[in-house]
């Protein structure tokens, strides 16, 4: 009579392998179901890639160093990358939402910084004295509290009617100063500093809400950015730069960070 111990054991490897080989392929059906799968990138500057400094379209400004160039490599995705630098909300209509059909499967979206003027706000916090950037600054939290949210639910709304079998996440900005003066030639004093982000907080919240009404993702990379902000010994941001164009947009590394937070949500 053969002992039952065996038989356990036996039995017990036997599940043991089995189970490992249905977790093997679950894993590989995974990593396989993304190959091929249409991806579409929209935005401005912060998603074509300026700030990285290599561009195979100087017009906008597209890096294959920006995430959606990276993420595409990496997940084995068609990259259809349609940001532009400069872009807003009325551009994303007339010029990227074209690029859209119930055939993609992955939209990422960055805008709403330049139709709240943020860069104009900055080049204005960065004039010497007499040069103050106040009117500026209230003037952009105008338009992120009352206007922007409207042009956001509009967008957002086409976008789900072009796209709708898509997974979409809309990605949004960091703050970009750690409270410090570390470039003699942008004196951005640390009041100004933190008005700055605070505009960037206030942007992020209108975004994420009016993301979330349409079902979408929201990408909040304000956190994962902390201790990489301009002045911060491991910039993922640059400072004034020469091209100025260069200017507080993520770096190369910047662009690394965020393909690594974007692969985590797919």
């Amino acid at each position: 009579m053969t002992s039952p111990l065996p038989l356990r054991l036996a039995l017990t490897a036997l599940l043991a392998g089995l189970a490992t080989a249905c977790a093997m392929d679950d894993l590989a059906s995974h990593e396989g179901s993304l190959t091929g799968a249409l991806y579409v990138a929209q935005g401005d500057s912060y998603a074509s890639g300026t700030g990285t400094r290599e561009y195979y379209d100087s017009g906008c400004q597209r890096s294959v160093h920006a995430y959606p160039s990276q993420l595409a490599d990496l997940q084995g995705l068609t990259l259809s990358h349609v940001a532009c630098a400069g872009a807003r909300i009325p551009d994303v209509r007339a010029n990227q939402l074209s690029a859209l059909s119930p055939l993609t499967s992955l939209v990422t979206l960055s805008i709403g910084g330049n139709d709240a003027g943020f860069s104009r706000v900055i080049t204005q916090c960065a004039k010497p004295w007499p040069w103050t950037c106040g009117g500026d600054i209230a003037n952009a939290r105008n338009f992120i509290s009352n206007i922007l949210p409207g042009q956001l639910d509009s967008l957002y709304a086409e976008l789900e009617t072009r796209a709708p079998n898509a997974q979409v996440i809309i990605v949004g900005y960091p703050r970009l100063f750690n409270g410090q003066e570390c470039n003699l030639a942008a004196r951005i004093s640390p009041g100004e500093q933190r008005d700055l982000n605070s505009i960037a907080d206030l942007l992020a919240t209108k975004t994420e809400a009016a993301a979330i009404a349409h079902g979408f993702e929201f990408l909040d990379v304000r956190t994962p950015f902390t201790g990489h902000r301009i002045c911060d010994d491991a910039e993922w941001i640059n400072g004034l730069s020469n091209p100025v164009g260069e200017s507080y947009h993520p770096n190369r590394t910047g662009h690394d960070a965020l393909t690594s937070l974007l692969a985590e949500r797919l």
